[in-house]
């Protein structure tokens, strides 16, 4: 958010209404979720004033190893790596197994073109959360739940509906992740509230459970 001035781009003195007000206008989150989330995230910082951002990375806080796209937080440091793994990313993209045609716009509305797209769905994220738990000290349940439902916020910010399936465009969520910016031109359409993104986060869940399953291990408590 900072990169794109919803935030103050130098990242210092950050207050939780700040927060708010970034989450809705830079993904469309609706106020209450967009409040519930800021707070807690102090509240679990235990902090009042304003915070710099690189203090939301405290190891163990509301960051969690296991990250799709970064290493796993040293032994005895404080905060989390901020680079970006371009393997883990890699591997993450490579999650995305289906393909979809999708409208787009043309210069002649009788003749439409199609693009193809690879979409992330629920079931993909939950074998990349599997994937990425097998290389990472076990994440407590409250981390775990942190993990599922940032995806899973992003899953209802950038989601992609067709006749066959639900998910996300990857050639987005790559710009995002990889990139640190949101994709050229989007704007939010539609708003993302807490009880739909929880019904995702539990999908994830249930998806990372069945592949658990699959593969004969023990199913995450």
């Amino acid at each position: 958010m900072a990169n794109h001035g919803y935030l103050p781009r130098d990242g210092k003195r950050i207050t939780a209404w700040q927060i708010v007000k970034g989450l809705r206008e830079c993904y469309g989150l609706t106020t209450g979720f967009s409040i519930f989330l800021s707070y807690v995230t102090w509240i679990v910082l235990r902090r009042v004033g304003p915070v710099d951002l690189y203090e939301i990375g405290k190891h163990n806080a509301v960051e969690h190893d296991a990250s799709l796209v970064h290493h796993d937080t040293p032994a005895g440091e404080t905060y989390a790596p901020i680079e970006i793994d371009r393997e883990l990313l890699d591997e993450f993209v490579k999650e995305a197994r289906t393909e979809v045609e999708v409208d787009v716009p043309s210069s002649d509305p009788e003749k439409p073109k199609k693009e193809k797209l690879s979409l992330l769905t629920i079931a993909d994220v939950g074998r990349a959360r599997v994937r990425r738990e097998k290389q990472s000290p076990p994440l407590s349940k409250f981390h775990a739940e942190i993990a599922r439902g940032e995806v899973a916020i992003i899953l209802g910010v950038w989601e992609t509906k067709t006749k066959e399936v639900t998910g996300t465009r990857m050639d987005w969520l790559k710009v995002w992740l990889g990139e640190e910016k949101l994709p050229e031109g989007w704007r939010p359409t539609k708003q993302v509230g807490m009880f739909e993104t929880m019904k995702r986060a539990k999908g994830i869940k249930l998806a990372s459970e069945a592949v658990r399953s699959q593969e004969g291990a023990t199913p995450e408590q």
